[in-house]
């Protein structure tokens, strides 16, 4: 018996060995089922995070990254356009446009389960208003002040009724932030977000950005697994890393060359999305030699656009004479004017301002690398040969990467420089109170003020009636074409380059990559 029980012991020992290798095995099998089935999307970018944090972004692409891990009251709807609630449910206007009251939904939580309450949105609209940083404006240009109600009532009352206000509520100021966030700094590095569709599972400036879905997200749940955003210090790095599997979306921004290629290759798909986005040259308005608008009006009649859409960008862009793109009611082709390429009424003017061919006027020329894509460095070379061509100009161009840069703009430190804008809002307002207000357009730099603008500007946001708003509007681009603060360029169009396993993905109608519609295959 003893010798039996022995021998049905090593028996079960070998059969237990056996079941265990083979749950063993099968879990592997499961987990690499798993790994294999989640599905990851790979963005590639040639762009920079600026701030992770609503109060001091305000670019592009840190605003998509954003309106992904944050929500605001409203959004707009990337079918119809229309702006439609997102955390507010509804919301009413009192006292003729003065006072909107936003009705909060309850089941609104931040990405560790924190509820999101009205006093959360009161304390991120107050933090922006008292941090004051790059976008503020957007805010303490309009917000007299903002009440929690009660937990999920905001009231907010306005220094004047603001025909636009909706939309303004959209922008990232507006967004409730984690309480984690210090009331009074600036949070470049936070990773707590918002109550978005996607939180913050890590962040390595410059390097990588991953995005997870937000489990308590009350909206429908996002497409995808995973987002990871990698950041390219090129336009060719970006295409290699598409055609060699590394990314499925490359976003932010490819050469035209290379568009041109992806297209006729049947293994990626090109997607291009029509926009208001314009390019310009920005002119420090308070310092010599520009401080002189003949040197200005000089230099915008010495620029050729039809020469840089074909030279620099292949076509893929349209000439602009206003910083109104056309399309958007009240546009005019306030630079016309000046013509194009037109080096004797530049010479005309440098003349005037007391230049010579003996005398040259000495412009400083700044450009950033990336951040725009490769084309910016030819884009500097063409203006300085512009400009060149009048034989009394000299141009030095400088260049910094977009951090660095953006810190030189907001301090004044460049004389002239190229930037490039992307609709806050959808109006026309949002191409012009921006540049030229003297109350919002301190990042730009310029110095430029203009009493005669500010009040024209503050006119048209109190009026109701779009024909009243738009005679405005046009005035103001014709002084804006006198005083030449801006020299408008260009207006381009975006492109969205896939690999063949993208199935979905969807572009808002401010042009941001919204991450939760794109679908990969399994």
């Amino acid at each position: 018996m003893a010798s039996k029980r022995r021998g049905v012991g090593k028996g079960a020992l070998v059969a237990a060995i056996v079941i265990i290798l083979i749950i063993v095995v099968g879990a592997v099998y499961m987990m690499q089922g798993q790994k294999k089935a989640e599905k990851v999307v790979v963005i590639g970018v040639t762009d920079k995070i600026t701030d992770l944090d609503p109060a001091n972004a305000y670019d592009f692409f840190t605003w998509e990254v954003l309106s992904n891990v944050m929500a605001g009251l409203v959004k707009y709807d990337p079918d119809t356009g229309k702006i439609v609630g997102d955390l507010a449910t509804n919301w009413e206007v009192q006292e003729g446009g003065k006072v909107w009251i936003f009705h909060l939904r309850k089941d609104a939580k931040f990405a560790d389960g924190t509820p999101c309450k009205a006093q959360d949105v009161v304390r991120s609209v107050k933090r922006v208003m008292k941090i004051q940083g790059d976008p503020s404006w957007l805010v303490t240009d309009f917000v007299d002040d903002v009440q929690a109600v009660d937990d999920y009532t905001v009231k907010f009352i306005l220094k004047t009724p603001a025909s636009y206000f909706l939309a303004l509520v959209a922008t990232p100021p507006y967004y409730p932030v984690h309480p984690n966030y210090p009331d009074d700094k600036i949070a470049s590095d936070a990773t707590w977000g918002g109550c978005g569709p996607y939180m913050i599972k890590e962040w390595v400036r410059d390097e990588k950005l991953v995005l997870v879905p937000n489990p308590h997200y009350y909206g429908e749940k996002p497409k995808n697994d995973k987002v990871v955003i990698t950041f390219y210090s090129s336009a060719n790095a970006l295409k290699n890393a598409l055609e060699s599997g590394q990314v499925d979306v490359a976003w932010r921004t490819l050469n035209p060359e290379d568009i041109k290629d992806l297209k006729s290759k049947p293994n990626f798909k090109v997607i291009e999305v029509p926009g208001l986005y314009i390019r310009y040259v920005v002119i420090k308005t308070d310092a010599p030699p520009t401080d002189n608008v003949l040197v200005r009006r000089a230099l915008a009649a010495a620029v050729d656009r039809n020469e840089i859409a074909q030279t620099v960008f292949k076509g893929t862009v349209e000439p602009l004479y206003s910083m109104v793109p056309k399309g958007l009611w009240s546009h005019i082709d306030a630079f016309k004017k000046y013509g194009d390429g037109n080096i004797d009424l530049a010479k005309q003017l440098l003349q005037q301002a007391g230049y010579s061919e003996d005398n040259k006027l000495h412009i400083e020329l700044w450009y950033t690398p990336t951040h725009y894509g490769d084309t910016e460095a030819q884009l500097a070379a063409i203006l300085k040969e512009q400009w060149e061509r009048t034989g009394m100009i000299t141009v030095d161009v400088k260049s910094s990467e977009w951090s660095q840069y953006v810190d030189q703009l907001r301090s004044g430190q460049m004389m002239v420089s190229l930037l490039g804008w992307y609709p806050d809002y959808l109006d026309p307002d949002d191409y012009l109170t921006p540049f030229l207000a003297s109350s919002a357009n301190g990042w730009t730099g310029t110095g430029y003020s203009n009493p005669k603008v500010d009040q024209l500007l503050k006119q048209a946001q109190t009026l109701t009636d779009q024909n009243e708003r738009a005679q405005i509007y046009k005035q103001v681009q014709e002084i804006l074409a006198d005083d030449v603060p801006y020299i408008p360029l260009i207006q381009g169009k975006l492109y969205v380059v896939t690999s063949e396993n993208v199935e979905s993905l969807k572009i808002s109608p401010l042009m941001f990559l919204l991450y939760d519609t794109i679908q990969v295959k399994g």
